[in-house]
């Protein structure tokens, strides 16, 4: 009975690999799992612009009115990382990332008019106002770099990655990079 006990006994002291394997992997996908679901990006920026709308009386202007608006542009770039798809292999201790999410940029611009002149002879109209806003607002997506916003989220979206690979390193795991996107970090 005590030679059965003793043989159990070192039989479980020297079995412990696929223990291990388990509970790496499990480190692995919890980190996965408790990462940031979205990887978001924010840029702001505002500016100011004249309009000046003129009434012409045989080609000399006789009267102007002007529009003076404030846009404020808040442009974000995010990653939505429920699709992503991670893989890991436990058993080639491999860490596999299948896919990655697409870059969603979003530029919202909000106008505000700061002043109106108008002049007896040319009323600004509500058509004017239409105009002048939506000028504004296509000036506004204009400005915004979106390839500087794209490639500022990737970075961040690495970033945000980098966790898992320097974890995944640690654990000795081998990183594979199949979706050709991450050109994998010096980890």
């Amino acid at each position: 009975m005590l030679v059965l006990l003793l043989f159990f006994g070192l039989k479980s002291c020297f079995n412990t690999g696929g223990k291990t394997e388990k509970s790496e992997y499990y480190i692995l996908t919890n980190q996965i799992s408790k990462m940031n679901k979205l990887v978001v990006l924010e840029q702001n920026s505002s500016s100011m612009q004249k309009t000046k709308l003129g009434v012409e009386f045989f080609g000399k202007e006789v009267s102007s009115s002007s529009i003076i608006t404030f846009t404020k542009t808040n442009a974000q770039v995010s990653y939505d990382l429920n699709k992503m798809k991670i893989k890991v292999d436990s058993i080639n201790k491999k860490l596999i990332i299948q896919e990655l999410p697409n870059a969603d940029i979003r530029i919202t611009p909000s106008v505000e008019i700061q002043s109106m002149d108008d002049s007896f002879i040319n009323r600004i109209s509500e058509k004017d106002i239409k105009n002048v806003t939506q000028k504004a607002k296509d000036t506004a997506f204009k400005t915004i770099d979106q390839n500087r916003l794209r490639n500022e989220g990737h970075q961040q979206l690495m970033d945000n990655l980098n966790t898992i690979f320097v974890l995944a390193k640690a654990l000795n795991y081998k990183i594979e990079d199949q979706t050709g996107k991450i050109g994998i970090l010096g980890v």
